[in-house]
């Protein structure tokens, strides 16, 4: 029987006090700073709020402010977490970053926390994200942005796995069994259940989850690295020359093909074959120029499909989960765009022959 893992509907949070804010700006941040203009951003699906501030005096010359929802410094997360953290006493987001910006991943500056107000202070990479900056692009701009996005997760993967740190959370949390398969779980509930309005059958629900067991297992065995968990054109901002990497505070410890499969199997831009052929390869190339190879090329790369089928499903999922639960249709148009990866993976491969014909009855995008 899968349990539901819905989380209460919450009210959209009040705007934060602006005297407060030009407060902040002109006592914690570098000194001669003035608030001009406080503009809300366009949110994501998460509880968080963001407003651009516009300052004089600079550099800089604006600021991201994050507004954290009530219980979000210290909440369990609405998604499954596995590992050793038992009680949470500094701000993901900031020990994440924390951790990144010391491994020289391009992540945002933190000016100032104010805890007790729950805002956070940034640099502002700009509103331009990688999707946005191909969405227009020739094929060889394209090529080159997406050269760049794997550049800083080579990079990210080597500088931010060795050696351990044992103050960053990423380490004491990972993708095991348990949480790939709280995933799965998370898309027969919403992907399949709540989508289609009926229930799934027993013995079709344990037939599935015999088949995602097998994949888990083997995602869940390979040696783990440094993992963003949304590592996608949405979360990569375009500042200039440089590639800002955002939205990581839920990282943690998984299989390389993981944030790998978030890139070329994104559900917001959907990627020539030829070019994910590619780009798969010089990944590999650029991991073997740092002497980190992998020998078998085609095991990695079915490892790879077989992630994009977790990832993608998971995703097709979630999307559903947004609009029931918090009231946020926009991802929905997505779904069969996630959902076509997963078939041409499921038809790639005659291992996953029982894992479609399960899955076929109840998601026609598979078929």
């Amino acid at each position: 029987m899968l349990q539901s893992s819905a989380t209460p509907f919450r009210a959209p949070l009040s705007p934060p006090d602006q005297t407060l804010i030009a407060q902040a700006v002109e006592t914690r941040l570098p000194p001669g700073l003035l608030l001009r203009t406080l503009t809300a951003l366009a949110g994501d699906a998460s509880n968080r709020r963001y407003y651009r501030a516009i300052v004089a005096g600079g550099p800089p010359h604006s600021v991201i402010v994050m507004q954290l929802a009530e219980p979000e410094g210290f909440k369990q997360s609405e998604e499954a977490v596995s590992g050793g953290i038992q009680q949470i006493s500094e701000l993901p987001f900031v020990n994440i970053m924390s951790h990144l910006a010391k491994a020289n991943v391009p992540v945002p500056t933190l000016y100032y926390y104010d805890q007790s107000a729950g805002l956070l202070y940034l640099e502002d990479f700009g509103d331009v994200t990688l999707a946005e900056a191909v969405s227009q692009a020739d094929v060889t701009s394209l090529e080159a942005r997406y050269k760049q996005a794997i550049n800083v997760l080579v990079q990210m993967q080597i500088n931010a796995t060795t050696p351990a740190n044992p103050g960053c959370m990423a380490f004491h949390r990972s993708f095991d069994v348990p949480l790939l398969m709280w995933e799965f779980d998370h898309f027969l509930e919403y992907g399949i259940v709540a989508r289609s309005g009926r229930p799934l059958p027993d013995g079709e629900a344990t037939a599935i989850r015999r088949e995602f067991e097998k994949i888990a297992e083997l995602l869940a065995g390979q040696p783990c690295v440094f993992t963003h968990r949304d590592y996608h054109s949405r979360n990569l901002m375009v500042d200039r020359l440089r590639l800002g990497v955002i939205d990581f505070q839920d990282a943690l410890m998984g299989p390389a093909t993981y944030d790998l499969a978030s890139l070329l199997r994104d559900a917001y831009i959907q990627l020539d074959e030829a070019l994910v052929d590619d780009l798969v390869e010089y990944y590999l190339d650029q991991l073997a120029e740092r002497r980190f190879v992998w020998a078998h090329r085609a095991a990695f790369r079915r490892l790879f499909d077989l992630t994009s089928i977790q990832r993608n499903l998971k995703a097709a999922g979630r999307f559903v989960y947004i609009d029931r639960v918090k009231g946020n249709p926009k991802f929905l148009a997505d779904i069969p765009r996630v959902l076509s990866y997963v078939k041409r993976n499921l038809n790639k491969y005659p291992e996953l022959d029982t894992l479609r014909k399960h899955l076929s009855p109840h998601v026609p995008e598979v078929q």
